[in-house]
This record gives structure tokens, C-alpha cells and sequence, in this order.
């Protein structure tokens, strides 16, 4: 139940979209450089890097795209900026050698979010799409956070003063899939799954896909845990004990739910049509089919935040960092959709 983009004539317009560079080493200035290349030919969203003009002129060279790049200071002049691509310097600088990813960076590539999230929130772009960062210079600089869904959850709160609670979609053109339990490891899922869990998940889920999406009534299906969702009970308790109830709470406040449904018969394409969304309980479960029938044009979505934000759905391959070889599908994929979805946010409003 993929319903069709509308053609952006027939939206309201859309101001800039913000885009951290991620890390430097990685392919996140050479998906940003081929993007620009194309903006006019595919009609992508005006966009903005937050960053560092020099990494994106050298590698511009490298790549030889030749790209014209601009400093500006704020979102105003960086929406004025039509014909170079604008950025907005982060006060701790970047270097790099591409390919080889540096602790040295790690301040600015955080900044260059926490930018991201200031500039959004105050209205000055529209949506926040992230390129790819590399967790373990993070984590080598001290970072807390297990990635940019939780930081950026954290950074929210601390602009809006209310709490959050995020939630990791893949959406692409034939499947949207969410995980309950994300980064944990496959021994702890049975034991943080939780009915709680499920039912705030799905709806989250439900409202974004109202509200961000335009589908006005979105049936959610719900997967089991267990091989067969466990063959009412012969296979594990956890679809009778906690899924199967998350549904009834779901359904009795007008949530269109679908489930528990076995895993192994849910995502081929007649099964898709059936639903807008499959609720997942662990990462591979919702990953694996969303990166399977969509590899290059899967997108990250976080819903439950007060912004938008997108992110490709991949990480930096630093072996295809400055060859030329790195595609920018997800990445465009990932402006399209945030452009989109805030232009449908603001017709909701």
C-alpha cells in the first residue's frame, strides 16, 4: 500500500533542507557533490551543508565535478545561494585524509548535528537529512549515544524542554518497516520486548504516517517474534502474552493493526499491499526486507521528533570514498522524501 508521490507542482513550497556532513573521510561529501551536480536534472530539494566548504572543494577536485561551493552564515543567505552549493561552517574544523577517518573530526561532525537540530528547530530549514557517521571515532571521542537516533532524541529535548521518544523507519518505494527493539544484540529482544514498547511504537507510527505522510487511515501490520508467530503458543508466548494484546489496545483506539503475523509471509508483494507499515520486533527483521527490496533508495526516517529527519540508508564506505563510484540514490531519495514530508506537515497544520 505504497501510495504514489505527487508530482512537488502540486505541493506547497518548501524552504532548504539542511544536511550534516557526517564524516568527512567517508562518502558523505562525494553523495552531497554528485547530488548538487544533479539538483536541476531531477528536480532535487535545495539544500544545505553543514560542514566544511573545504573538504567539499577538495573532494569536488578529486572526484572532478568541478562543483561551485559557497560559505554562508545562515539560512536565509544559503536559500538565496541558487547556482553554488551553500555551506554553513561548523566552529570546530575538519580535515581529512578520504578514506581514513580521524578522531580530530569527531567535534565537528557532532556540531555539524547539533547545528542541524538548532537550525531546524527554529524554522530556518525545513528538514534535516544526516549523512553517514563513523560510531567508533565517536565513541573514541567520548559520544554516548548508540547513534543519531538517540542523539538526536536527546538534542530535541533539550531545545523543546519535553521528552521524546524516537522511532527508526526504513521507508522505500515498496516497503516502510519499523523495529521495536533496535540496536540491542538478538539474546536481549525477548527480554526488553514489551507490550509498552509495542503499542507507544505503533503509535507513533500511526500519527507520522498521518500527519508527515498523508495517509489518512494507515493499516499497520504487526510481526510475531517467533517461526510462525508462534503457532499460538506451541512456538514461544510472546505473540499471546504480549503482541496479540499490543494489537486489542491498538485497535480499541481506532488504529487500523494487522497481526501478530508470522515474519516469513509478510513482506512478499501480495502480502505488501495489505498494509502501509510492518512493525517489526527486532532490527533484522524490519531491516532485512526494507534492504532487500530497496537497497539503493531505502531511506532512515526518525519519527516521534518534533522535526524532520532523514538519512540514506547506508554507512561510509570509506573504500569508495573519492572514486567516483559512490551512488547518491539513497541520499537523494532521503531530500525527496524530507522535502515531501514537509510539505505535508505543513498542509496538516
Amino acid at each position: 500500500m505504497i501510495e504514489p508521490e505527487k508530482s512537488k507542482s502540486e505541493n506547497v513550497p518548501a524552504d532548504s533542507i539542511a544536511v550534516s556532513i557526517g564524516e568527512p573521510a567517508g562518502i558523505g561529501p562525494d553523495i552531497i557533490l554528485e547530488t548538487w551536480s544533479q539538483r536541476k536534472s531531477l528536480d532535487i530539494p535545495h539544500f544545505t551543508v553543514l560542514g566544511s566548504a573545504q573538504i567539499l572543494m577538495t573532494r569536488s577536485k578529486q572526484l572532478q565535478l568541478d562543483i561551485p561551493v559557497s560559505s554562508v552564515v545562515n539560512g536565509l543567505e544559503a536559500k538565496n545561494c541558487q547556482d553554488m552549493l551553500p555551506v554553513i561552517a561548523t566552529g570546530n574544523p575538519m580535515s581529512c585524509v578520504t578514506g581514513h577517518p580521524s578522531d580530530a573530526n569527531s567535534a565537528g561532525v557532532i556540531e555539524a548535528i547539533e547545528l542541524g537540530v538548532k537550525l531546524v528547530i527554529s524554522g530556518e530549514f525545513s528538514a534535516l537529512t544526516t549523512c553517514p557517521i563513523n560510531k567508533k571515532s565517536l565513541y573514541d571521542c567520548g559520544f554516548k549515544f548508540p547513534g543519531h537516533t538517540e542523539f538526536l532524541a536527546s538534542l530535541s529535548t533539550v531545545h523543546t524542554g519535553k521528552s521524546t521518544y524516537p522511532v527508526m523507519m526504513l521507508a522505500g518505494p515498496e516497503l516502510r518497516s519499523v523495529p521495536v527493539t533496535i540496536h540491542i544484540a538478538l539474546s536481549e529482544v525477548k527480554k526488553r520486548l514489551n507490550l509498552d514498547l509495542i503499542v507507544k511504537t505503533a503509535r507513533i507510527t500511526a500519527n507520522e504516517l498521518r500527519y508527515k505522510f498523508g495517509i489518512t487511515d494507515p493499516v499497520l501490520a504487526i510481526a510475531g517474534v517467533n517461526p510462525h508467530a508462534g503457532e499460538e503458543g506451541t512456538m514461544g508466548l510472546e505473540e499471546v502474552e504480549i503482541i496479540r494484546p499490543a494489537v486489542e489496545i491498538l485497535e480499541n483506539e481506532g488504529i487500523n493493526v494487522l497481526g501478530p503475523l508470522p515474519a516469513d509471509t509478510m513482506f512478499h508483494e501480495r502480502a505488501r499491499k495489505t498494509y502501509d507499515v510492518a512493525i517489526c520486533m527486532y532490527h533484522d527483521q524490519a531491516l532485512i526486507p526494507a534492504k532487500t527490496l530497496g537497497f539503493d533508495d531505502a531511506v532512515n526516517v526518525t519519527l516521534g521528533l518534533p522535526f524532520i529527519r532523514t538519512s540514506p540508508d547506508h554507512g561510509t564506505a570509506f573504500n569508495l570514498a573519492g572514486s567516483g563510484n559512490a551512488k547518491p540514490d539513497s541520499f537523494i531519495a532521503a531530500l525527496n522524501l524530507a522535502d515531501k514530508m514537509a510539505r505535508t506537515r505543513d498542509r496538516s497544520k
